[in-house]
């Protein structure tokens, strides 16, 4: 499948006869300044393939007016080739406020998408799979949420925005892991409710006087990380900086040089400009930020996620040829949802 709705060689049979997907001397040059940025991380066997795939979409988001969103955890060949904006979750909401264009492509996970509808509700928002999923969403419901608020009565109730617009709904205030201590210290009273990741919850707790109150929920690709893991990278670079995501255990982020957001960690590697550095994260990660570092030595310490590793160049295109999957949100979420995200903005845009 390309998608949730189409099998793959029935969608490849569409794309080849709707558009020339050759690579041709001209495509190699059109594309050459992307393949400068991303050839020490793609094969160059696999870059005729990925090329007029590239091609053809930025000729074809121009003639749609969309605009794609990028996650950092996104393959080179989107984060390069066809984004136009690129970020983690925060810098992603706050540009979805910004954009023009009538149609959002959201190269991420669907919840991702749902924030980008939620903030453009005119708009068309399309995934091009919807089946990119997060295990961190789909660990609580909204009727958990209520059940939460029903045990601590009048206890603020903090959302990682890594949950479902349904989840959102039901919450005060959205947080990510850019400015998660911000907004705990900045609810009323000296207990909170931190859903879902136990872990940033957990990493949160130590920057902070409240009592939080985490949920059981953690990310597939961060908590499988340990301590011991750190102790064997520092054995075999033990020049190199490591660098950690707050999703990953407590005992990881006590053992680590740095602790940030997926931003947090781009601009730690950009300012300090280590030698050597291990981002303990998704793997796409540290390869997009190796191909806008010079002079850093990016070493492997990471995992892969398979939910944003549903989005491909393939079915980008598949995705503004055909305009699916839309995303749509229920319209009793519509407003509760956007407003615990907008608080979350606001509240950073007060901080900036």
């Amino acid at each position: 499948m390309i998608n949730a709705l189409t099998p793959l060689e029935e969608a490849r049979a569409i794309l080849a006869e709707s558009f020339d997907l050759k690579f041709t001397k001209a495509v190699e040059r059109v594309t050459a300044r992307v393949y400068d940025r991303v050839k020490d991380r793609i094969p160059e066997i696999e870059w005729p393939f990925y090329a007029p795939l590239i091609l053809q979409i930025n000729r074809l988001k121009k003639e749609k007016d969309a605009v794609i969103l990028a996650h950092n955890y996104q393959s080179p060949q989107i984060y390069h080739g066809v984004a136009d904006i690129v970020g983690d979750s925060l810098q992603l909401a706050i540009e979805a406020t910004k954009v023009k264009q009538s149609i959002i492509v959201q190269c991420g996970v669907h919840f991702m998408a749902e924030t980008s509808k939620l903030l453009n509700p005119k708009k068309t928002v399309l995934i091009p799979d919807s089946r990119a999923g997060c295990s961190l969403a789909s660990s609580i419901t909204p009727e958990d949420v209520i059940a939460m608020r029903a045990q601590y009565p009048g206890v603020p109730v903090v959302t990682y925005v890594n949950t479902s617009a349904a989840v959102k709904a039901v919450t005060d205030v959205c947080c990510t892991s850019s400015n998660a201590a911000d907004i705990v210290n900045g609810v009323p009273g000296d207990t909170v409710i931190m859903i879902p990741d136990q872990y940033l919850a957990r990493n949160t707790a130590k920057k902070t006087k409240k009592k939080v109150i985490t949920w059981a929920g953690s990310c597939e690709v961060h908590e499988t990380f340990t301590a011991a893991d750190i102790a064997e990278l520092r054995h075999a670079y033990p020049t190199a900086k490591i660098i950690a995501h707050p999703e990953c255990p407590p005992e990881v982020i006590d053992a680590v040089d740095f602790a940030g957001s997926t931003a947090a960690m781009i601009d730690y590697v950009k300012t300090q400009k280590p030698p050597r550095v291990v981002m303990v994260t998704e793997c796409s990660m540290s390869d997009n930020v190796a191909s806008e570092a010079t002079g850093v030595d990016f070493l492997r310490g990471c995992n892969i996620c398979p939910h944003m590793k549903r989005i491909n160049l393939e079915n980008v295109l598949w995705s503004l040829h055909t305009m699916t999957e839309e995303v749509t949100v229920a319209e009793e979420l519509l407003e509760p949802a956007r407003a615990a995200v907008q608080r979350m903005i606001d509240f950073s845009k007060k901080r900036d």
